[in-house]
């Protein structure tokens, strides 16, 4: 496949006629075009399907309910292109693995279980019956439960969740290993220390009730474009809308709604950030600790004039723990230090104090620029420190909205996929199963992959996912992969992780958000979980390509039957009835209380978050002020300079490890990936030019070379010594023992790199 490269910069406001005329292209590339006309127009919508894309809310007012990333999640699914048996027949593993990811999923979707065979290098048709078996064999022989790793993406649904973590605890491990551990681990451990809840405490329409809203470290118009149409609308009705993002992005300067028409067909487009800093990476806790200390100066003055301070203290003194040893870390925190970290100035800094001291309801939202440090779960409790000052919490308008990622990747939490699980989760399950479950702690993603790479796994079973592209440390998680006894990928399309099988493997065809999954008792729907706590049903509407296919669901039933038999569980009926499984989960989650009866709630029901009703489930029973000082450092371990600070990011044409197409339109670059966004003047202090090869390594301490070659700079506007590139491309940059204090997560937004001309362009400047 041949695609025009080119650097482009892109003049139009986020969305418009950008936005439908890629819809476009992306539903009749499909080859399916009618069948996904219809599913676009039942997704997001009552009876239909929940977006497999990201997991913001649904407003069910639009009168299309997606966006142009759902469309092309939906599109890139629902493909008649199939990658059956033949197609394995012609391709060995060895020639799969030197193509691309965008080449892989492209083929199309998978129709039939399938084994690797070592010794011809090619995946060759089994029987399901086999492949259960197989499993089953394997973790059987197993010593102990713990050599078993279950690893979840996102967008596996409410139902094969629940039924995966009770298969797991039922064999003996906790080990749950998931994509949150790798995105959004700090929120849901900040906010558990803080606020004693790991969730947002807003729901969606406090949008339209916000004076300001913060947004910190995320880039809606590629990774959860709905969230535009919010910002919009809450900016239109004059919320002040101000953004700290390293990156100058597009979507979060002007928005185009394709939803309406003069939109569309003219420049008219609506201004999202009112305000817009640009901090350096790892610099938000220090920004946000600034805005404290400006208010902090002010709040005093007034108490010493006579006058009421800033503060909430009513609030804090009936709902917070900790006010006095926070301020003392505020008071002995420099200016010089906050302006230094943050790469702001103090006038930026107070200046968005002021803006947020404005405001009677403040939202603060963020994302992976956020989680994705060595510091993420003290900044995301820095932020918490600023809501709590202001008593922003319990009241329409305000509060703490982390954005998650995937489709239903905090349902997978919410269902028991937790590494760490809570011992009343562990009561309630053991007690309706007759059991005893598992209490120790299990791996996350980063344990499970030392685990393999110790030769400690011997089976690893993927509920969905690309770890192998997802994960840091590329060669080294796909070691670990190689090194497991079985590995068992449950998968929509071909990816890059079913070409590094451990000593064997599987690859199990399951159905996609999309279609129809009839089982013994008829048509199923399963449900799924949003960033605001909402529960909706999920229904899919078209017809399978082969009747070798199988939902999650009853794949996750089937291993379980053959490795369990039925005494406790009669799974076979669970897979058959999916209503079972939903009495189970009211029998042992919070809040799912006559499950089935509110799945015909229009628009889903509301779990509820005890934050927001100002109930905070601490040890004090109070919300909990963090005292942490910034850090000194973002590379502790280091005893050299850091020339530049790399952060991993999406193109456009992308939604976490699954390349669309090789288009960044919003950021200018066209048909290519290898590409790094660089300040023009760092540029050319190195005595480099625009367009350019470079090669990029990791500055670690633990001797291992971690460098890729062949990137083209493009100059951007993002902060001097902050470089910005994609993933998976660029994960073998990120070292697998560099993860976040508290949250194990890898720091995808701060590796430390230095740049280098690839070596024959170096050949050309010395001649």
């Amino acid at each position: 496949m041949k695609f025009k490269r080119q650097i482009k910069p892109y003049r139009a406001a986020a969305g418009g006629w950008g936005s439908l005329e890629a819809t476009t292209r992306f539903v009749l590339d499909s080859k399916a075009a009618l069948k996904n006309m219809r599913n676009l127009m039942r997704m997001n919508k009552a009876r239909g399907f929940d977006c497999p894309g990201c997991a913001w809310g649904d407003d069910n007012k639009s009168t299309f309910s997606f966006c142009e990333n759902g469309a092309k999640a939906v599109t890139w699914e629902a493909t008649r292109r199939v990658v059956d048996t033949d197609f394995f027949a012609r391709h060995s593993v060895t020639t799969l693995y030197t193509q691309s990811d965008y080449f892989l999923e492209y083929q199309g979707r998978l129709t039939h279980p399938l084994r690797y065979n070592a010794e011809t290098d090619h995946y060759e048709p089994i029987s399901w019956d086999d492949a259960f078996a197989l499993i089953a064999q394997h973790i059987k022989a197993m010593d102990n439960p713990d050599q078993m790793e279950l690893y979840t993406s996102g967008r596996a649904s409410n139902e094969a969740s629940w039924l995966y973590q009770l298969f797991g605890r039922l064999v003996g491990t906790n080990n749950f290993p998931d994509c949150s551990n790798m995105c959004h681990e700090a929120s849901g451990t900040g906010l558990k220390r803080s606020i004693g809840v790991g969730k947002g405490t807003i729901r969606l329409d406090d949008f339209d009730h916000a004076d300001a809203i913060f947004v910190f470290g995320q880039n809606p118009g590629t990774n959860h474009p709905r969230m535009l149409h919010s910002l919009r609308h809450a900016a239109d009705h004059g919320a002040k809308i101000v953004t700290f993002n390293t990156l100058r992005e597009r979507g979060l300067e002007r928005f185009a709604d394709p939803q309406k028409p003069l939109e569309v067909v003219t420049s008219k487009a609506g201004t999202i950030s009112s305000s817009y800093y640009q901090p350096n990476l790892g610099g938000d806790m220090a920004a946000v600790r600034g805005m404290v200390k400006s208010l902090l100066e002010t709040h005093r003055a007034r108490l010493a004039a006579g006058e009421s301070g800033l503060f909430d203290q009513t609030f804090i003194n009936a709902k917070t723990n900790g006010i006095e040893a926070y301020l003392d870390a505020v008071d002995n925190t420099s200016w010089m230090q906050i302006v230094a970290q943050s790469g702001l100035t103090q006038a930026q800094i107070r200046e968005a104090a002021a803006i947020y001291q404005s405001a009677d309801r403040v939202i603060c939202t963020w994302a992976m620029g956020i989680t994705q440090h060595k510091h993420s779960v003290d900044t995301v409790r820095e932020i918490t420190n600023l809501q709590l000052l202001f008593g922003q919490l319990g009241k329409k308008g305000a509060g703490l909205c982390p954005v998650r990622g995937h489709s239903n990747v905090q349902g997978n939490r919410t269902m028991g996929i937790d590494e760490k699980p809570t011992q009343a989760f562990l009561d309630a399950l053991g007690n309706h199963f007759g059991f005893e479950p598992p209490r120790a702690a299990g791996h996350n993603t980063v344990e499970a992959l030392n685990a393999m790479l110790r030769d400690e796994v011997k089976v690893l079973i993927a509920l969905g996912g690309n770890l192998a592209a997802a994960a840091p440390d590329s060669p080294r998680t796909e070691e670990a992969l190689s090194r497991c006894g079985l590995t068992v990928h449950i998968s929509t399309k071909l990816n890059r992780s079913h070409l590094v099988p451990g000593h064997e493997g599987l690859i199990l065809p399951t159905l996609g958000r999309t279609e129809r999954d009839r089982q013994a008792t008829g048509n199923q729907f399963i449900t799924v979980e949003d960033s605001f706590s909402m529960v909706h049903a999920s229904e899919g509407i078209g017809i399978p390509l082969a009747e070798t296919q199988r939902s999650e669901t009853a794949i996750v039933a089937g291993i379980a039957q053959a490795v369990l038999g039925d005494d406790k569980v009669k799974w076979r009926d669970l897979a058959g009835d999916y209503n079972l499984i939903r009495d189970h989960i009211a029998a042992t989650i919070p809040g799912f209380a006559d499950f089935n009866a509110k799945c015909d709630i229009p628009g889903g029901f509301y779990l509820g978050n005890a934050a927001a009703e100002l109930r905070f489930n601490t040890p004090s029973q109070k919300a909990e002020f963090n005292a942490s000082m910034l850090p000194d450092s973002l590379f502790p371990a280091l005893d050299q300079a850091v020339p530049f600070t790399l952060q991993t990011l999406r193109s456009h044409d992308q939604y976490n490890t699954t390349i669309y197409g090789l288009d960044d339109r919003y950021r200018g670059v066209f048909g290519q990936r290898e590409v790094v966004f660089i300040n023009p003047d760092d540029m050319a202090d190195l005595g480099f030019t625009e367009g350019q090869n470079v090669d990029i390594e990791t500055l670690w301490n633990d001797g291992i070379i971690r460098r890729v070659s062949g990137f083209k700079l493009v100059p951007y506007n993002i902060p001097r010594g902050n470089l910005a590139a994609y993933y998976p491309e660029t994960n073998p940059l990120v070292p697998l023992n560099s993860f976040g204090d508290g949250s194990g997560t890898p720091t995808s937004k701060s590796v430390p790199v230095k740049l280098e001309l690839s070596l024959a362009q170096a050949d050309q400047r010395i001649a």
